[in-house]
């Protein structure tokens, strides 16, 4: 029986929008979810500055591979990397980092729309134009979003989001309601009829609202809106693809430079589980959400699918995009009534 999770709401407490999900346990072994995981253990580098953020302890792991050939692998149907630019929104957070660092490592054709511009120097280094561009805009404020802002942009990975209940975060009109739902309502409407995806990264839970425990998760509105935002990019026309995670866990801890970017901590819970129908409950590794968004992008039959994504242990695709298709593929059935 689910239980609802205990959790402190002081209107300064900083909590993860999926901390309810910590008390569930993995899914089953007998789950007709496909598992993968990753291979290969990075060692943490001899002499990595310190950063003003919490950095993990354990050893970081990586999902790109020894061989620099496997991150560019695709299947037949794949389009190659100079035929995309990658509108990133969100790519300060701790997805979106290493969404961007991810792409850049693939030679894929970036742009980040950012309140502050002037981090992205800080968290990605100097690019070349070529690689990286970077816009300013804030998707609360439609004026911001001027049509310039997306010119010759192919794909839209938005990773932008806040906490669920009432902390710092939501200082500036950062609350759920005007990033999650506002935010989204905006972008989606500023987005040209020519774009061929947008991955939304939304959150286990936002049909279930009004069960326990999610309904402690929502006593401030964020499965709520989000739910509302990814309606509002069901509707629109576009073609898109949403991506649900469990409880966020991992890093990246620092972001000086982008090898640190490329690294995360899951432990022994490697593998990846893909289910839909909002029934997977557990977490997931920061990393494992961003590589979904960006191997979603070369499948066509993962256009109009809305998937959930756990961590479990185990080993599993890394960067290879063969296991991710057979995970999505396993995955994929008909979508639930919601």
């Amino acid at each position: 029986m689910f239980m609802a999770a205990r959790i402190p709401l002081s209107p300064t407490t900083d909590i993860p929008l999926s901390i309810a999900t910590n008390l569930f346990t993995s899914p089953s072994p007998n789950s007709p979810s496909l598992r993968y995981g990753f291979k290969r253990k990075v060692p943490p580098p001899s002499s990595a500055p310190r950063s003003n953020v919490v950095v993990s302890e354990q050893v970081i792991e990586s999902l790109t591979t020894s061989d620099s050939t496997q991150a560019s692998q695709s299947t037949p149907s794949t389009p190659s990397s100079s035929s995309k630019l990658v509108l990133v929104v969100g790519g300060t957070g701790g997805v979106g980092q290493l969404v961007v660092a991810s792409l850049l490592t693939r030679n894929i054709k970036s742009r980040l729309l950012l309140r502050n511009p002037e981090k992205a120097a800080t968290l990605f280094g100097k690019q070349d134009e070529e690689k990286l561009q970077v816009r300013q805009g804030d998707t609360r404020n439609p004026e911001d979003l001027d049509p310039t802002i997306f010119e010759g942009v192919t794909h839209v990975i938005c990773c932008t989001g806040t906490t669920a209940f009432p902390s710092r975060r939501w200082d500036g009109d950062n609350t759920p309601e005007r990033v999650d739902w506002e935010g989204v309502k905006n972008l989606v409407s500023a987005l040209p009829s020519s774009l061929k995806r947008i991955v939304l990264v939304s959150s286990v839970g936002v049909t279930k609202s009004n069960e326990l425990p999610w309904s402690v998760m929502n006593l401030f509105g964020v499965l709520k809106y989000k739910k509302m935002g990814e309606d509002f990019v069901r509707n629109s026309g576009l073609p898109y693809t949403i991506i649900r995670p469990g409880r966020l866990t991992d890093g990246p801890y620092t972001s000086y430079d982008l090898n640190t970017l490329l690294q995360a901590t899951a432990g022994e819970r490697r593998a990846v589980v893909v289910g839909q129908g909002d029934k997977l409950v557990g977490e997931v590794s920061r990393l494992v959400v961003a590589e979904a968004c960006i191997q979603v992008l070369d499948f066509d039959f993962t256009q109009s699918q809305i998937y959930e994504i756990n961590s479990v242990k185990g080993e599993g695709p890394g960067s290879d995009p063969e296991k991710w298709e057979e995970l999505f593929k396993t995955a994929q059935k008909s979508l639930p009534t919601l």
